[in-house]
């Protein structure tokens, strides 16, 4: 054993105990998820996902392994192969949504699994249910129950940020911010000087039923503006609303986008140009219509941008 002087030894110990003073002592990490904290300890290792839009973000932070159950729809439109292949491996606790893409699943079910970490809570489950038995959950922002300011693209860049830092991939969500924000300048530059046009974002109910539209506080207002087109809707202060289809008419958007969950997108189309009246709509007189998955708008995620660049591609010149 090397022999130290008394004097260095000192020295040794006083250098090792400073060391020890400055680490952290905690090293959760606790973000704001419509007005409530969530601590996490560690990043989360076993995840529960009951809605598709986080697959993105988790897949880019290189975290999608934490999944380990899901339920729900998860179209593969949404996804490249690696990501589906991914989510096929991942056990579905089902696939029952209604009409209007809501998952139908009991809390009790999600208990039992005993997962650290849940993203989405559809009907039936609570915050409060899951935290009682020391389970996370984080919605996405848009989906707090006291609703939401305007929505931006800032939203997209914020959710992201909140991954990174409760997976503890910041580094991977700086970059992805950056590689998001280059993507829709890029669509806003070729959008600059497009004719200007008028457009409609559009739910659709199959089979009959209200229908609705998005208003300034949805993601579809930036994502349309940012394509150079004026949502006729833009003075509604609400993220989504039922619409009549006179409203529709009296609107006239030059372009329709609609929306849905799962299925045919040939009867989400149909379920609007059937309508009696629908072909007074400029927009279905010119068959300046697009039908997309919905977290291709909502909410405020990667696939949002996707979805940015659908509507570009469809509608600039």
């Amino acid at each position: 054993m090397r022999y130290l002087p008394p004097v260095a030894a000192l020295v040794l110990l006083a250098t090792a105990a400073c060391g020890t003073d400055d680490e952290p002592a905690d090293a959760a990490v606790t973000v704001d998820n419509c007005g409530v904290d969530v601590t996490f300890d560690a990043p989360p290792e076993r995840v529960v996902l009951l809605e598709s839009a986080p697959v993105t973000i988790m897949h880019e932070l290189g975290v999608l392994d934490a999944a380990v159950l899901r339920a729900g729809a998860f179209p593969e439109a949404y996804y490249d192969d690696e990501t589906n292949a991914a989510i096929a491996a991942v056990e579905s606790l089902g696939d029952d949504v209604d009409t209007s893409g809501h998952l139908q699943i009991s809390q009790e079910v999600i208990i039992a699994q005993q997962p650290e970490l849940v993203l989405g809570l559809p009907d039936g489950i609570t915050r409060e249910g899951l935290s009682g038995v020391g389970i996370n959950a984080l919605i996405q922002p848009v989906y707090c129950p006291d609703g939401v300011d305007a929505t931006t693209f800032d939203d997209v860049y914020e959710q992201v940020e909140t991954y990174g830092r409760v997976f503890d991939r910041a580094d991977e969500a700086d970059a992805l911010v950056g590689e998001l924000k280059d993507r829709v300048a890029a669509v806003e530059a070729a959008a600059g000087g497009a004719p200007e046009r008028t457009a409609a974002v559009l739910f659709p109910t199959v089979g009959g039923g209200a229908g609705y539209a998005y208003g300034n506080r949805s993601m579809a207002h930036p994502q349309l503006a940012a394509a150079g087109l004026s949502n006729v809707f833009g003075d509604v202060d609400e993220r989504v609303f039922e619409v009549t289809l006179e409203q529709i008419i009296a609107a006239d958007p030059d372009v329709l986008v609609l929306l849905h969950v799962d299925g045919d997108p040939a009867a989400v189309e149909d379920a609007v140009v059937n309508l009696p009246g629908a072909q007074d709509l400029t927009a279905v007189r010119n068959d300046d219509l697009l039908v997309q998955l919905f977290n291709f708008t909502e909410p405020p995620t990667p696939l949002s941008i996707d979805g940015l660049e659908r509507i570009a591609e469809r509608f600039l010149p």
